[in-house]
């Protein structure tokens, strides 16, 4: 049975992260059986990112028409507070049975997501008066409304053929060669992390963006010899995912590619988004916190000594690449106990049941 529809609504600040987001979000829902309208500022990277289209259930439409809409959905999501069009506001407030409004927020492993997950900000006044909003946390712990999994993910990656893949994308990685992926913002320290991937034979895999202009660009850093690169194509969420099955470790940036390296249960290097005030370092610092809880003490070191300096927030002279043999066992840990966690949609669906 066709269940009520919800609206989703995005601004695009990074157009992969956001958008990334909400799209995959959007497109569980629709496979649910739950209509869903994606009000988006900027649905130009939809073109490599999804070139399927919409599938069916879900419609993409201009941020600016929401002003004109003449209904609204029974739950209401608003992507890390883009602040609803006024003229929609008062057009929920209208209703006869208010929707539920979400307020869905960036992800961290901080404290305050624990604390603040659930709650409700009383709309007093403005268009939106006698509304109430809920502010909804993912996370890494019970606390929290978890990440974004569609069903059948760790099936699709069981049955993964990552040679045949590779091939199809003009991959072809020689004898003991180990596959990296490289996902990042403009970082200084590119050069010294080329000199610690190249210490053993590495096949580097640089999707578009930052770091693949900053290899190819003519001032680009010197490539270590053990070390070669090769420029990908965008790819659409679906084969970004395969991109991180295949490859034995992930640098990845943001939110998005951050969460789908976890899924895909590999060593992975995280470059967060770097915040002018310095509170990407007390972010960075949470997560590791309680991802390498459960780590041997040397390989928890080790991470922790590359995470900072990649992230701008130490001296490079420690930091080493853990070995990945030892790092595997680790990620498939996390990766479990993550999937011990009902997904966010689930979740997200029993907070607006049990608020209603």
């Amino acid at each position: 049975m066709t269940q009520a529809r919800w609206d989703l609504f995005c601004r695009v600040i990074d157009n992969y992260g956001d958008i990334g987001v909400c799209w995959r979000l959007a497109r569980q829902l629709a496979a649910s059986g739950t209509p869903v309208r994606l009000w988006i500022d900027d649905a130009s990277a939809l073109s490599w990112m999804a070139p399927e289209g919409p599938p069916p259930g879900l419609s993409v439409h201009p941020w600016a028409e929401a002003a004109q809409a003449s209904d609204c959905g029974a739950v209401v999501v608003e992507a890390f507070g883009c602040e609803l069009p006024e003229a929609f506001v008062a057009l929920m407030a209208r209703q006869q049975a208010a929707p539920a409004w979400i307020n869905l927020e960036y992800l961290s492993a901080e404290d305050y997501v624990e604390r603040s997950h659930g709650l409700a900000s009383p709309q007093f006044s403005g268009p939106g008066q006698g509304l109430s909003k809920h502010f909804f946390y993912p996370g890494f712990s019970a606390r929290t409304g978890g990440l974004l999994r569609e069903p059948g993910l760790m099936a699709a990656q069981q049955a993964f053929d990552a040679p045949a893949w590779l091939a199809r994308q003009g991959v072809a990685p020689r004898p003991g060669e180990r596959l990296v992926s490289l996902f990042a913002y403009p970082n200084a320290g590119l050069g010294e992390l080329l000199a610690r991937l190249g210490e053993a034979p590495t096949l580097l895999l640089a999707c578009p963006g930052a770091a693949q202009a900053a290899l190819a660009a003519p001032d680009a850093p010197a490539l270590p010899p053990g070390l070669r690169w090769q420029a990908l194509p965008y790819l659409s969420q679906d084969d970004y995912d395969r991109l991180l099955w295949a490859c034995d470790l992930n640098c990845v940036r943001g939110e998005d590619s951050f969460v789908r390296a976890q899924w895909a249960g590999k060593p992975f290097i995280w470059h967060i988004y770097p915040q002018d005030d310095g509170a990407h370092g007390p972010k960075l610092e949470a997560f590791m916190d309680r991802w390498l809880a459960g780590a041997e003490p040397a390989l928890a070191a080790q991470w922790r000594a590359l995470w900072r300096a990649w992230n701008g927030l130490a001296d490079w002279a420690p930091a080493r690449l853990p070995p990945l043999a030892d790092a595997q066992p680790h990620a498939r840990a996390w990766r479990a106990h993550l999937a011990a966690q009902a997904d966010l949609l689930t979740q997200l669906r029993r907070f607006v049941q049990g608020n209603a």
